[in-house]
């Protein structure tokens, strides 16, 4: 099935703005997965309220949501966000980004996040993306390391999540710092682990 966006697309996924038509769909994603994105996330409302809250969240130019999709199936296999948005003489934003339980493992979400940050640092004209992970979340912090973010600090009680304030470290990437990172993973392959997101 074809991708319809106009936004940059990879050899394998497309990434494609989130619509109420895919209720359904990250209903079932996220109750598959809840076992795996409860530590890092917390647990997931999934009412039809909730989401047309978080869809309204991207009507404000301060927030943009995306979804990952397959080229070959039009299934969903993550979402990222750009969170917070500050132009001026900042021109940055904040990541948070999702995968899902039965499609972890592939490299999904490297090439698809990637698209995220080439749209961010291109059209977007952002210059400057942070990434705060719970230091425990080594499959995340591991994505963001292939994708060339540098970890600027450490946040203590940074987010809450399951009750508790949680420590997250915090990373970086810059427009010519991806320019540089993404000349090079261009000649290289890469692989997913299984994946636990990070805070939205």
């Amino acid at each position: 099935m074809a991708i319809t966006s106009d936004l940059p697309q990879g050899p394998r996924v497309a990434i494609r703005r989130v619509r109420r038509q895919d209720y359904d769909e990250l209903t079932a994603l996220v109750q598959e997965s809840a076992e795996m994105l409860r530590p890092w996330l917390g647990a997931r409302e999934t009412t039809v309220e909730a989401f047309e809250s978080h869809l309204e969240r991207f009507e404000r130019p301060a927030h943009e949501g995306f979804v990952i999709c397959l080229h070959s199936t039009g299934e969903i296999v993550g979402g990222v966000n750009i969170n917070n948005i500050v132009r001026g003489t900042l021109q940055t934003g904040t990541l948070g980004y999702t995968a899902y339980a039965s499609t972890t493992g592939h490299g999904y979400m490297t090439e698809g996040l990637g698209l995220v940050v080439q749209l961010a640092f291109g059209r977007l004209e952002l210059h400057r993306l942070e990434a705060n992970v719970q230091p425990d979340n080594t499959p995340s912090l591991n994505l963001i390391r292939r994708l060339g973010f540098q970890r600027e600090g450490y946040s203590a009680a940074f987010q809450f999540i399951n009750g508790e304030w949680r420590d997250h470290e915090r990373w970086a990437i810059t427009a010519e710092t991806a320019r540089n990172h993404r000349s090079a993973r261009e000649h290289h392959g890469g692989c997913d682990g299984p994946l636990h997101p990070s805070g939205r």
